[in-house]
């Protein structure tokens, strides 16, 4: 779980940033949040300020004025989302399904309560209604309250927000979508989320809500050339049981101090040249991407020859009975 640890009137060990001690007689001044990646790997950086802590029924919740990343949203003690390098995370989320559509008008996104992937789906000229479904309300509450960045997306009349469970939203819907997104929290052990990593998930739910050329993207965890075995090939060998055509593809995200990964699924082909995402960008997208371009998308799908090796070589598949999670652990773990 992710720490948040003063250290004002605490014993220093030395630590240093840019070069420059931040110890006073032995004491460190600055108040720091501290994540645990691994068992014996931490990541941690200095806050200004913490802005809210709270819990819901699912989740414990946080949002931090971080020095190096700006404000962070952070659930059961995972970094979800920082302000300064967010928009890479969601630009990779929404871009590459609804650019491989031919026209897409409408958009199911599970989880996304913080707002940010229903303001890139926004952005699409094609979009007549986007149906975002969390099963926290406090955190869909909290982010309309604290994220600034968010607030024109919560109130744009094309979006529908229902606070529930997505599989069972998904099953009681007759709607089919031409896509649905996978904006869910990482698969960690006692999370409510890892249910909807599953391949009885992806093949009785998913597929089936799904139109005729429509495309499924979910995010799938650390790719890493280490991390990548702990869910994103497991995520990947999945989708492959369920879909004819699957794309893997992973970014660097600054804030999550590690490559991440997303997977694309669909009944149909998934094949555009970077010219023709570029000019798929051009006609439909309102203002211009700051990280995904066709050249980006490009690179962002050929992995390197290390994960690629796993990729072709992974056998588990994932269920409810043989999950796979990253390290970490929900709240009634």
């Amino acid at each position: 779980m992710g720490e948040i640890a003063t250290f004002s009137n605490g014993i220093s060990n030395g630590s240093n940033v840019n070069g420059q001690s931040q110890s006073l007689n032995g004491y460190r001044k600055s108040c720091w949040y501290e994540e645990e990646i691994e068992e014996n790997l931490r990541w941690c950086f200095a806050l200004n300020s913490i802005l809210h802590t709270g819990a819901s029924q699912y989740q414990d919740i946080a949002l931090l004025d971080t020095k190096p990343f700006g404000k962070a949203l952070v659930i059961d003690g995972k970094l979800q989302s920082a302000e300064i390098d967010e928009f890479i995370y969601h630009e990779c989320l929404v871009h590459p399904p609804l650019l491989h559509h031919p026209s897409p008008k409408n958009v199911f996104i599970m989880g996304g309560g913080e707002g940010s992937t229903a303001r890139e789906l926004l952005r699409h000229k094609t979009i007549d209604k986007v149906v975002m479904c969390d099963i926290d309300e406090e955190v869909v509450g909290f982010c309309k309250s604290y994220l600034v960045v968010n607030w024109e997306a919560f109130l744009d009349p094309r979006l529908e927000v229902i606070i529930n469970d997505a599989r069972a939203e998904l099953e009681g819907r007759e709607e089919s979508y031409d896509v649905i997104i996978g904006d869910l929290a990482d698969p960690i052990e006692g999370g409510p989320c890892y249910k909807l990593y599953t391949k009885s998930f992806y093949e009785f739910t998913v597929k089936r809500r799904l139109k005729q050329g429509g495309i499924f993207v979910t995010q799938a965890g650390p790719a890493g050339i280490f991390s990548h075995t702990e869910v994103f090939s497991c995520i990947y060998n999945t989708l492959r049981q369920v879909f004819k055509y699957v794309v893997p593809y992973s970014a660097h995200i600054p804030s999550y101090a590690d490559i991440w990964g997303w997977v694309m699924a669909s009944d149909s082909p998934i094949e555009l040249s970077a010219e023709e995402l570029d000019v798929r960008m051009r006609e439909r997208i309102n203002e211009e991407n700051r990280y995904l371009d066709g050249k980006t998308f490009s690179s962002a799908s050929t992995l390197s020859k290390a994960v690629r090796k796993t990729l072709d070589n992974e056998t588990n598949i994932y269920t409810e009975e043989a999950a796979r999670f990253i390290h970490g652990h929900g709240k009634h773990a």
